[in-house]
């Protein structure tokens, strides 16, 4: 593609609403534009690097063994009033809830257990079909108290879902250690450097949880290596002034006389004419 035909637009000055680095580099490059309040799209460029990292967790997961399926995001308040997190969700404000002409309620997912429990259990018939994991890479929903730091804290984002069905605790260990193992070469790969913290589970729920953290480089140390950098095309100056070429050296000698001299020859010059 030409430069000429290619849509990107980069600001100068940082938005006011962008508190986080990473929330102010994706605006000042070009990579998302706000539509709304915890709401953003991509541009193209914005996508095409969305689409890369969507490829590298893919990659991941189905190197464990993980099948890729895709869940509706309608889906039906009877699933979640089953599952009992209808009203949990309901009483915690964050899920997104509509009605269709006939008066039948539904939800926009944010996250997809009744989904996947669902097909699960219309499918499997004997304990022989276990174990397997079942992910997804789809658009949630969630309403947001208050949407902030940019994509981290949306009310629509992109995620990563993946579900196990085992037939035992250790089967289910043993698949958590996988994940575990996929998420680091992720951020590996992504060259991203990171920290495994421990979690609150929130209304998802589960019995451990654990959040892989983007450590930032301290500001210090980012300051301190410009300095370094200043210093040595500094010093390469000095060395260039202090051992100058022959023919350079020629030139700063003319242009270096004193003002003096060169006015009295410009005179002498003068008199001789006249």
């Amino acid at each position: 593609m030409r430069w000429s035909q290619s849509f990107l637009v980069t600001l100068r000055e940082v938005p006011g609403d962008a508190e986080v680095v990473s929330h102010q580099l994706l605006y000042r490059a070009g990579f998302i534009q706000k539509l709304a309040a915890g709401v953003y799209s991509y541009t193209p460029f914005g996508f095409r690097s969305l689409r890369k990292m969507t490829e590298i967790v893919r990659e991941e997961m189905d190197a464990t063994g993980a099948l890729e399926v895709e869940f509706p995001i309608l889906q039906p308040k009877e699933l979640w009033v089953e599952s009992g997190r209808w009203d949990r969700y309901q009483s915690e404000g964050i899920l997104f809830h509509l009605k269709d002409r006939k008066d039948g309620e539904f939800a926009l997912a944010p996250t997809a257990e009744e989904a996947v429990t669902d097909m699960v259990r219309r499918s499997v018939t004997s304990w022989r079909q276990l174990p397997f994991n079942l992910y997804q890479i789809r658009t949630k929903f969630r309403d947001e108290i208050r949407p902030r730091f940019g994509l981290l804290r949306g009310r629509e984002f992109l995620m990563k879902d993946a579900y196990s069905f085992d037939l035992d605790q250790k089967g289910l260990d043993a698949h958590y250690v996988k994940m575990d193992a996929a998420y680091r070469r992720i951020f590996d790969r992504c060259g991203l450097e990171f920290a495994v913290v421990q979690a609150d589970s929130g209304a998802i729920g589960g019995s451990a949880s654990e959040e892989f953290m983007v450590v930032r480089t301290p500001a210090r140390t980012r300051s301190s290596s410009r300095k370094r950098a200043t210093t040595a095309r500094t010093s390469r100056r000095r060395r260039r002034r202090r051992f100058p070429s022959r023919g350079r050296g020629r030139k700063r000698s003319r242009s270096r006389r004193p003002a003096r001299r060169r006015r009295a020859s410009r005179r002498r010059r003068g008199r001789r004419s006249t």
